[in-house]
């Protein structure tokens, strides 16, 4: 790469289960509709859709275009943290808390395969260019590799010393990067005979973890964004630190490569998403839009445009030519529902509340959300809306919603009260505060008239 030779040679947030159908968005700049940290997107190689992955459990389908939800793919059991795509845009492949990779088919929104065999969260996901193996990071202190085609695994790289976060497969699919807590980053050559991979070299000069990794288009350059603030970058064919790229307050959690090789993204908790001219080793510019942090980058296949997920739980979309957001700011889901509960929006209940409103709707047209609508909950038997794909835990329980078990429910935490749900591990410790939300459901909800206010003694099934 001869612009580089001048040298000489860069919270589990936890929340409730998922719908299994969302409402389509308003075109705008931001793609609304998850409950939770936006962790990872992918862009299908013509360009038309995204795919996005969520601490809410799911992964969304998204037409770029109309900036709306195609499909929610919802059948994870924990967190999703990485999506990567596979057979030019036609699959994905999903990587979560739950230990699994899941292979979804994004046309009919089908889940394919699941594969097994992380002993804890995965962290990171990536597939080869020609569609045929996949390469997993996990918190096991293993990388995995899975043959696509069979559906099988192929083999566990276990010379880590610590969780791994960051795996990357180099656009010839000759070479694979991991990066781990341990600070280091590692080269591993892949056999075209299949047989297991063969490590080439490990680079060492971050403080702390590295988080993130990307290939330059040549495969002979890395860059990688660590917990100690800063992009590297770095020659593969020697191991040699090139730079040191600082720009982030605080650690940096993605870091991806524009298309055409000449610029890098990173963003982190920060919340700013920076644009890297590579050559120069210096901020084109700097994007602010997000609230922190900011999880995952992806650049569009012609390189005109950024997409960065966050804690915010959007995706949005810049326009890196004009840098800003493309076609302007949308209100979203959320803003719009506060902005209709009207003059009890500045009550106690509500202010509690308004953690509660990226997961809930709760009103009669709001829908299912990521967690089901709570119009009319009181006297409801949980595990019931329609359309709402829950837990075993709750469907089919014997609980009833009413003034008396949601209080409960906020007192003992729905690990206690609602052991094996997807519900948020939150408890609110003051009667006063559980009271004062009980009080505000009962206003915005519809709480039909015959509904008890006290409640039957709860009735869990066992």
């Amino acid at each position: 790469m001869a612009l580089l030779t001048q040298s000489g040679r860069c919270l589990r947030v936890l929340i409730c289960s998922l719908p299994l159908l969302f409402p389509a968005v308003e075109a705008a700049a931001e793609l609304r509709g998850h409950g939770g940290f936006v962790k990872g997107v992918a862009v299908t190689p013509d360009g038309s859709q995204a795919v996005t992955a969520s601490f809410d459990y799911s992964l969304i389908v998204w037409d770029l275009e109309g900036q709306k939800a195609l499909q929610v793919l919802n059948e994870h059991e924990g967190a999703v943290n990485a999506v990567a795509l596979v057979a030019g845009g036609r699959q994905a492949l999903s990587a979560s808390d739950d230990g699994t990779l899941r292979l979804w088919d994004l046309r009919s929104g089908r889940l394919e395969h699941v594969f097994e065999g992380h002993e804890g969260k995965v962290a990171a996901v990536t597939v080869s260019p020609d569609g045929k193996l996949a390469a997993s990071a996990g918190w096991d202190q293993t990388v995995r590799l899975w043959d696509l085609e069979a559906r099988q695994a192929s083999h566990v790289l276990d010379e880590y010393r610590s969780n791994v976060n960051s795996v990357a497969f180099s656009q010839d699919g000759r070479h694979l990067l991991t990066g781990s807590y341990d600070s280091a980053i590692r080269l591993w050559a892949l056999a075209s005979d299949g047989s297991r991979p063969r490590l080439l070299r490990t680079m060492e000069g971050h403080d702390f973890g590295v988080n993130a990794l990307s290939f330059l288009p040549d495969g002979e350059f890395a860059v990688s964004a660590s917990v100690d603030e800063t992009v590297r970058l770095w020659d593969l064919t020697t191991g040699e630190e090139m730079a040191v790229m600082r720009g982030h307050d605080g650690p940096v959690f993605a870091v991806t490569v524009s298309p055409d090789g000449r610029f890098a993204a990173s963003a982190g908790i920060d919340g700013t998403v920076n644009l890297w001219d590579i050559e120069g080793r210096r901020i084109v510019t700097s994007l602010r839009g997000h609230e922190k942090p900011v999880w995952a980058l992806a650049f569009t296949p012609d390189g005109q445009q950024l997409l960065s997920g966050g804690s915010d739980s959007v995706t949005r979309l810049w326009d890196l030519q004009a840098r800003s957001e493309v076609a302007g700011s949308a209100a979203g889901e959320a803003s719009t529902q506060e902005a209709a509960l009207g003059e009890e929006a500045e009550s106690r209940g509500a202010k509690l509340f308004r953690t509660c409103v990226a997961c809930h709707t709760v009103t009669a047209d709001g829908g299912n959300r990521a967690g089901p609508t709570l119009y009319r909950i009181f006297g409801r038997q949980a595990g019931t809306v329609e359309g709402y794909n829950y837990s075993d835990a709750l469907r089919g329980s014997a609980l009833v919603w009413n003034a008396e078990t949601i209080d409960l429910l906020f007192d003992e935490g729905p690990h206690e009260y609602t052991p094996g749900s997807k519900m948020p591990l939150q408890r609110i410790p003051l009667a006063e505060d559980r009271a004062a939300l009980i009080a505000y459901l009962r206003e915005v909800t519809g709480a039909r008239q015959d509904a008890p206010i006290e409640g039957e003694t709860p009735q869990v099934e066992q």
